[in-house]
């Protein structure tokens, strides 16, 4: 054992077992978790049920428990008044327990009745051991002789000798990965033993942390949702990127109590999710705007909702936020951003007939028929009292796509991913390009980067860096049949927070957006997203002054094309040798990156905040200037003067 962490005995007369029970809203499962606690063979032991700040009936079902097991001590109940993370509920736990032995028993797991008594009678066969794991049965109808197979070893497996270490707390890090958290420290202790019989289930669900957690479903936003975390988060799981809000907004945290709003100011309520660099709200904040947070109650993994890491945005309650916008008494509703907000801005929009109503939309039109949600869509199209569209082309697709939109009804223009102005700080750095060949980048995905084009591009000199590590996971394949037919010419990168964008991808010659060939031939009906989408990285791009390379899609209607053309910032191909032609070009690649680095503020929202405000402004006009249109409007409804 390490002296550094003793075993820590019992005092005579408390109970061998602690069982450590963390839960957060799993009221229908608590009392089968219980039951099965009730059921052991082994006797010798206490809960500890820890309450991570539940909001649904999780006391209720618990009521009967400490009716019968409360005065004997046999379980004790701690709660917290808000929800704190798994490391800190198990720490309360820790610091609680009498046994010598620790076990856990998540709410939402089960014990079959020898599990307590085999796990102490192998723990009690290996006094060189730390660690005790059971065989467990997942997914219903699966089992394990140990760790579930992908997955770290489950707290209802294992049952541990008690020691001063502490799991990693939520101010530390939040992962799925319980080595992270827990084991690999404990197994510096000792070592770790297993019955091989098969003892308790990890019961599979849908509201597992582990998925909450887990990318392209879970993540951070679904994840900060779901616990309603307040505070910045240090998050690091198994699927995606490690993710350091702690750093990246450290100054800008949630201050306690509202901002006072400027003369003039207006109180906006942000209806939806804000998607990617959604801290651009901030500009508004800046400019004297109070701003609330009416948020789409299932975001995948990159639909920003709130309690926001940032700024000051007051969240109103899920439930009953009609009358919590009565309240409030908004100016407007600027409702946003992707086809995931559609249904809730969609239910927004039809109750809320008295509030002026914005809808900012950017990515999904054929999804949401995919779908079925092109009714809802159509809808918020149609009859909102402002339609903020993403691009020219955006716009231009829906007028022929839902007809009888309101002639003269107040639209703007507007990129919805547009990242703050604090992003686009910082000096350039030396380019790579001092061996003679040419480096590209691609933040994201390659699309449309085939892997003899990779080979292609390597055979003139060029050079690709491909940047996203759980991106990198999706693309396995691709990356190692690249590796096969350009072997020295591509170049993988972690992740970059977007306050290292300048200092990183400044080194580079240019930038890749998406390539693909337009089939359109200039008809907007046949557009597809490709055609009507600006990529994310874009803002990327400009903010380290990268001319943007892609197909050269002449007579075709192409969104990305058409804006970086009009700015002058474009690098467009027919062909590799073409592409090459003008990437070896050193005088003419010099002078479009000092072009693409003047005109890059383009790309922040800063630079749009004070023309989005001025159409906010003319809606609120318009909407009081003139009747409703009828189809909003509820039976009995009045229109706020």
């Amino acid at each position: 054992m390490d002296s550094a962490d003793p075993i820590q005995p019992s005092p005579p007369g408390t109970p061998r077992v602690s069982v450590l029970m963390p839960t957060f809203e799993q009221a229908a499962f608590i009392g089968r978790a219980l039951d099965s606690l009730d059921a052991q063979t082994w006797t010798d032991w206490e809960v500890i049920v820890i309450d991570d700040g539940s909001q649904d009936d999780t006391a209720i079902a618990l009521a009967p428990w400490l009716a019968r097991w409360e005065a004997s001590g046999r379980l004790r109940y701690l709660r917290f008044d808000h929800n704190r993370g798994l490391g800190c509920a198990i720490n309360a736990g820790l610091d609680a327990a009498r046994g010598e032995l620790i076990a856990y028993l998540p709410s939402d797991d089960l014990y079959f009745r020898a599990h307590l008594a085999q796990l102490v009678a192998c723990l009690d066969a290996a006094p060189g051991a730390v660690l005790a794991c059971s065989g467990v049965r997942h997914h219903y109808n699966r089992s394990a002789p140990a760790a579930v197979p992908g997955e770290c070893l489950q707290p209802v497996q294992c049952l541990h000798r008690r020691v001063a270490l502490r799991w990693r707390e939520r101010g530390e890090v939040e992962s799925d990965d319980l080595d992270r958290l827990f084991w690999t420290a404990l197994g510096a202790c000792g070592a770790f033993v297993g019955t091989g019989k098969i003892s308790c289930e990890w019961v599979d669900h849908p509201g597992q942390r582990h998925k909450r957690m887990r990318e392209p479903v879970g993540g951070v936003n679904p994840f900060r949702r779901h616990y309603r975390v307040r505070e910045p988060l240090r998050f690091h799981t198994t699927t995606g990127n490690a993710i350091d809000e702690a750093r990246l907004y450290r100054g800008m945290e949630a201050q306690a109590g509202p901002p006072e709003t400027a003369p003039g100011g207006l109180t906006i309520v942000l209806a939806g999710e804000l998607a990617y660099n959604a801290d651009r709200v901030l500009a508004l904040e800046a400019l004297g705007h109070r701003l609330y947070g009416l948020w789409t109650p299932d975001p995948y993994w990159f639909n920003t909702v709130g309690p926001l890491p940032f700024g000051r945005v007051e969240d109103l309650p899920r439930q009953g936020w009609q009358e919590a916008l009565a309240r409030i008494e908004p100016d407007l509703i600027y409702a946003q951003l992707n086809w995931q907000a559609v249904p809730f801005a969609h239910e927004v929009l039809v109750n809320a007939p008295d509030i002026p109503f914005i809808w900012h939309f950017k990515e999904g039109p054929f999804i949401c028929i995919e779908k079925g949600m092109w009714p809802q869509l159509a809808a918020l199209v149609r009859l909102s009292d402002g339609v903020v569209y993403s691009s020219p082309e955006m716009r231009d697709w829906f007028a022929t796509a839902v007809p009888g939109i309101p002639p003269g009804r107040p639209e703007h223009l507007l990129d919805g991913d547009l990242p703050r102005r604090a992003w686009f700080r910082g000096d350039r750095a030396p380019p790579l390009a001092q061996d003679g060949e040419v480096h590209t980048v691609v933040p994201g995905r390659p699309i449309g980067l085939h892997p003899p084009t990779v080979a292609e591009l390597a055979r003139h000199g060029i050079h690709l860096h491909f940047y996203g590590d759980f991106t990198q996971g999706q693309w396995r394949e691709w990356i190692a049949r690249c590796r096969e037919l350009a072997p020295a010419h591509l170049h993988l990168h972690a992740n970059v927070d977007p306050d290292r964008w300048v200092e990183e991808f400044s080194r580079y010659d240019a930038g890749w957006l998406h390539v693909f060939r337009s089939a359109n031939g200039g008809d907007i009906r046949r557009a597809d997203w490709d055609d009507l989408n600006y990529p994310a990285r874009i803002a990327t791009l400009a903010a380290a002054g990268l001319p943007m390379i892609q197909f050269d899609n002449r007579g075709a209607l192409v969104a990305s094309q058409a804006l970086t053309q009009a700015l002058g910032i474009g690098l467009f191909f027919d062909g590799i040798e073409d592409l090459a032609r003008q990437l070896h070009d050193r005088p003419h690649m010099a002078a479009l990156r000092e072009h693409v680095w003047q005109v890059r503020g383009q790309f922040c929202f800063d630079t749009h905040a004070p023309a989005l405000l001025g159409f906010f402004e003319t809606v609120i006009a318009a909407f009081h200037a003139g009747p409703r249109a009828p189809m909003r409007a509820r039976p009995g409804g009045r229109r706020r003067r």
